[in-house]
């Protein structure tokens, strides 16, 4: 393996303070081993030499995709819903959770549950949602 020495004039990447993203640079200023300040190849300004950062890796945790949840429980819950029963979703009314409401936007809803004061959780074709309630 070869070991490359580093000069004043080399490209070399590093962070850019101004650009703040990983660009090439020149090297200005050394020490014995490293490179002490740059310049960017991409904006002109001259700073203290920063190490490239390593990209960000996308997070381990594993997502639920909710939407497809819910529009499976939608699916299921549909048949027994009576769309005669649903009363007219108003900003003032009340609802209590499994009641039937009919949203102009979003359409007929199951509520699910009370979410605090003056919010409750409705389940429609395309998702839950959170509305305002009396």
């Amino acid at each position: 393996m070869q070991s490359t020495t580093l000069s004043a004039g080399d490209p070399i990447e590093a962070r850019c303070t101004k650009c703040r993203k990983n660009t090439d640079h020149l090297i200005v200023t050394m020490t014995e081993e490293s490179p002490v300040e740059v310049q960017c190849t991409a904006c002109s300004r001259q700073h203290k030499y920063r190490p490239p950062t390593a990209p960000k890796k996308p997070s381990q945790r594993k997502t639920i995709d909710h939407k497809d949840a819910e529009c499976k429980e939608w699916k299921l819950l549909r048949p027994n819903m009576k769309s005669e029963k649903a009363t007219d979703y108003s900003m003032t009314g009340a609802y209590k959770v499994k009641a039937l409401i009919n949203h102009p936007l979003f359409g007929l809803g199951l509520v699910q549950r009370v979410a605090g004061s003056q919010k409750v959780e409705v389940l429609f074709e395309d998702g839950k949602k959170t509305m305002r309630c009396k």
